[in-house]
């Protein structure tokens, strides 16, 4: 019975995940892999890799290719033509802990809601998550689409064996 569990779950998540699982043994650095809204997510390797840093045209700092944090802020310049007031930092100084739900987040200018929040994700707004043992920068996504029971994220750098998309329980 417990091997039909595994099998039924690895089933799911195959089909879940189908159109963004990648064998990133075929990727080079700083390749394609996905995009939402025409702004395109690269391969960056192993999470440590850090390639320099990208900027905009007008000298606006994305961040270092081809982290998560780039690909937020390089989504936001070019989607939203928004600019971060506060260039710098890490995917977990991204969410300030002393704002309550709903409040501005002035360095992001960004209106930064909690979980459990009184208002449900939206396509487009941030997903935030703090630092671990294992990484201390934390990790930033975006909501690219949402359903009654679940949100969907695009990311870029999300680890070895991640996937540019991910489905996560609302």
């Amino acid at each position: 019975l417990i091997p039909v569990f595994i099998l039924l779950i690895a089933a799911f998540f195959s089909w879940k995940f189908k159109d963004h699982l990648f064998n990133y043994h075929n990727y080079e650095i700083g390749q394609v892999v996905d995009s939402l809204n025409n702004v395109k997510v690269y391969y960056n390797g192993e999470t440590g890799n850090v390639l320099g840093r990208n900027v905009a045209e007008d000298g606006y700092n994305l961040g270092l290719k081809y982290q998560c944090v780039e690909f937020v802020k390089r989504y936001y310049y070019e989607y939203y033509n928004h600019k971060m007031p506060d260039v710098y930092g890490n995917a977990k100084d991204f969410y300030d802990p002393l704002l309550k739900d709903g409040e501005m987040n002035n360095p992001r200018n960004l209106l930064q809601f909690q979980n459990p929040s009184v208002s449900r994700p939206k396509v487009g707004d941030l997903l935030v998550l703090d630092g671990t043992a294992g990484n201390k920068f934390g990790h930033v996504a975006i909501v690219s689409e949402v359903d009654d029971y679940e949100v969907q994220s695009i990311q870029q750098n999300p680890g070895k064996g991640g996937n540019s998309r991910v489905w996560m329980d609302c």
